[in-house]
């Protein structure tokens, strides 16, 4: 019999490549890992990997091993989540990762409607970034995750520093988990109800060189779009609360851009916003593992989430 967190040590072995990262990535040491391998290396009976460089490559066993290793992982997290549902006093939990501006209306108007048709279950929310977000889910600390995919003509730039790129960059998602598309959403720029472009249905970035912006410390994708469209912008304020932005653009301190999804949070009379119609559309969608869509409640939620995702985008098409 295999040792489970033996298998999960291959199994991650095997996604980086290295005993360093395997470490990194679950919190153990590297002569930890390499005592790991030994050990299930013993139980097998044959090598599982071979020294390449600074890194490993799998033996045939390994490879073999590896790919039983992830359906066996999937198998146990979702007897993990399936009993907490059948022993909860509460009717069961399910953990949602999700992106900040579907923590503004999505999730909460999903979550609504499941308290309606569900009141018994729990569900527990963390907001992060979409690679925070998919790091959780491999790791099986949350069921389902809502995130969003860029279009491959985003705007794109070097960032000012890690910490601000972090959630702006392409995410290579890992083939084994199941994407379900929810909504388009595009990125808007939010100005006074009396600017002279907040008469037209869309913006194109390059009509607003001449204005001061207020903007989240992420930016590195819209200094990149104001080059392309020949312009640096005047930044006069910087802050990553999204109530914070819709005042100071009240305030004229200045314009602001964000998505769709998060400008109809807030709704001061003073503050419009309007379509950048030269901006391409995110594609937001549910991740997870595909053998989760058999627990109850994370099936309930991701039902409401498309439900809700579904009655968004009439609303905004109306």
């Amino acid at each position: 019999m295999y040792d489970p967190r033996q298998l999960q040590v291959l199994a991650e072995v095997a996604r980086t490549g290295t005993y360093t990262a395997a470490a990194e990535s679950l919190g153990y040491t590297q002569p930890a890992i390499s005592y790991q391998m030994r050990m299930l290396e013993r139980t097998v009976g044959a090598p599982l990997v071979t020294r390449r460089g600074r890194g490993v490559r799998l033996t045939p066993a390994g490879h073999a091993l590896a790919r039983h290793a992830d359906t066996v992982l999937a198998a146990l997290r979702t007897a993990e989540s399936e009993l907490s549902v059948l022993t909860s006093p509460a009717g069961g939990r399910i953990r949602l990762a999700a992106m900040q501006s579907s923590c503004v209306t999505l999730v909460p108007r999903a979550l609504g409607a499941l308290r309606r048709t569900h009141p018994e279950l729990e569900v527990t929310v963390t907001q992060s970034e979409c690679h925070v977000s998919h790091s959780l889910l491999l790791e099986g600390e949350v069921e389902l995750a809502v995130m969003c995919e860029v279009a491959a003509s985003e705007p794109t730039g070097p960032a000012e520093t890690p910490a601000q790129a972090a959630g702006e960059g392409s995410l290579t998602l890992d083939p084994r988990l199941r994407r379900i598309p929810l909504l388009t959403d595009r990125r808007c720029v939010l100005l006074p109800a009396d600017h002279p472009a907040a008469a037209r249905t869309g913006v194109r970035l390059a009509d607003l060189a001449d204005e001061r912006w207020v903007l989240e410390s992420g930016r590195t994708r819209f200094l990149a779009a104001c080059r392309d469209a020949g312009f640096a912008p005047r930044i006069a304020a910087t802050a990553d609360d999204q109530l914070t932005l819709h005042h100071l653009v009240a305030h004229r301190i200045g314009l602001t851009v964000l998505n769709e999804l998060a400008v109809t949070a807030h709704t001061d009379p003073r503050v419009v916003a309007r379509p950048l119609t030269d901006w391409p559309t995110r594609n937001v969608f549910a991740l997870l593992w595909p053998d989760t869509l058999g627990i109850t409640a994370a099936a309930a939620l991701l039902r409401a989430l498309r439900e809700t995702a579904g009655s968004t985008t009439e609303l905004r098409a109306g």
